[in-house]
Protein backbone atom coordinates (compact mmCIF):
# COMPACT_ATOMS: atom_id res chain seq x y z
CA UNK A 1 0.00 0.00 0.00
CA UNK A 2 1.50 3.35 -1.09
CA UNK A 3 0.82 6.20 1.43
CA UNK A 4 3.11 8.95 -0.04
CA UNK A 5 3.40 9.70 -3.75
CA UNK A 6 6.28 12.04 -5.05
CA UNK A 7 5.29 14.80 -7.89
CA UNK A 8 7.42 17.99 -9.24
CA UNK A 9 5.19 20.85 -9.58
CA UNK A 10 6.00 24.32 -11.02
CA UNK A 11 5.22 27.05 -8.57
CA UNK A 12 6.03 30.67 -8.58
CA UNK A 13 9.83 31.37 -7.08
CA UNK A 14 8.83 34.05 -4.38
CA UNK A 15 5.76 32.07 -3.33
CA UNK A 16 7.98 29.00 -2.58
CA UNK A 17 10.15 31.46 -1.06
CA UNK A 18 7.61 32.62 1.41
CA UNK A 19 6.23 29.10 1.94
CA UNK A 20 10.10 27.89 2.89
CA UNK A 21 10.15 30.76 5.59
CA UNK A 22 7.20 29.62 7.09
CA UNK A 23 7.67 26.76 7.29
CA UNK A 24 10.88 27.34 9.20
CA UNK A 25 8.86 29.92 11.28
CA UNK A 26 6.99 27.05 12.25
CA UNK A 27 9.36 24.28 12.70
CA UNK A 28 8.07 22.23 9.93
CA UNK A 29 8.77 21.12 6.62
CA UNK A 30 7.59 22.36 3.41
CA UNK A 31 6.22 19.38 3.07
CA UNK A 32 4.13 19.55 5.65
CA UNK A 33 3.11 22.86 5.52
CA UNK A 34 1.49 22.15 1.81
CA UNK A 35 -0.19 18.97 2.73
CA UNK A 36 -1.81 21.32 5.24
CA UNK A 37 -2.69 24.06 3.10
CA UNK A 38 -4.09 21.45 0.55
CA UNK A 39 -6.66 19.65 3.16
CA UNK A 40 -7.79 23.15 4.29
CA UNK A 41 -8.49 24.12 0.35
CA UNK A 42 -10.05 20.74 -0.29
CA UNK A 43 -12.20 20.46 3.32
CA UNK A 44 -13.58 24.03 2.53
CA UNK A 45 -14.84 22.45 -0.89
CA UNK A 46 -16.27 19.12 0.87
CA UNK A 47 -17.91 21.36 3.79
CA UNK A 48 -19.81 23.49 1.01
CA UNK A 49 -20.87 20.58 -0.89
CA UNK A 50 -22.32 19.29 2.17
CA UNK A 51 -24.37 22.37 2.93
CA UNK A 52 -28.13 21.82 3.52
CA UNK A 53 -30.45 23.11 0.87
CA UNK A 54 -33.74 25.18 2.63
CA UNK A 55 -37.00 24.07 0.99
CA UNK A 56 -38.79 27.02 -0.60
CA UNK A 57 -42.30 26.93 -0.16
CA UNK A 58 -45.25 29.26 -0.68
CA UNK A 59 -48.35 29.50 1.08
CA UNK A 60 -51.77 28.68 -0.80
CA UNK A 61 -54.00 26.00 -2.19
CA UNK A 62 -51.66 23.52 -4.09
CA UNK A 63 -51.43 23.11 -7.48
CA UNK A 64 -54.04 25.53 -9.96
CA UNK A 65 -57.22 23.24 -10.80
CA UNK A 66 -56.41 22.31 -14.67
CA UNK A 67 -53.03 20.93 -12.73
CA UNK A 68 -54.67 18.95 -10.05
CA UNK A 69 -54.45 15.36 -10.34
CA UNK A 70 -52.55 15.20 -13.34
CA UNK A 71 -48.99 13.79 -14.49
CA UNK A 72 -45.70 15.51 -15.15
CA UNK A 73 -46.38 15.07 -18.58
CA UNK A 74 -49.04 17.76 -18.36
CA UNK A 75 -46.93 20.14 -16.52
CA UNK A 76 -43.90 20.20 -18.09
CA UNK A 77 -45.99 20.74 -22.00
CA UNK A 78 -47.83 24.08 -19.81
CA UNK A 79 -44.24 25.22 -19.15
CA UNK A 80 -42.08 24.25 -22.42
CA UNK A 81 -45.06 23.51 -24.81
CA UNK A 82 -44.96 20.12 -26.96
CA UNK A 83 -43.58 17.31 -25.11
CA UNK A 84 -40.33 15.99 -26.73
CA UNK A 85 -38.96 19.25 -27.93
Amino acid sequence: MVTHMKTTIDIADDLLLRAKQEAKASQTTLRSLIEAGLREILGRSSASKRQPVEPVTYSGEGLQPEFRGKGWDTVREAIYGRSGS
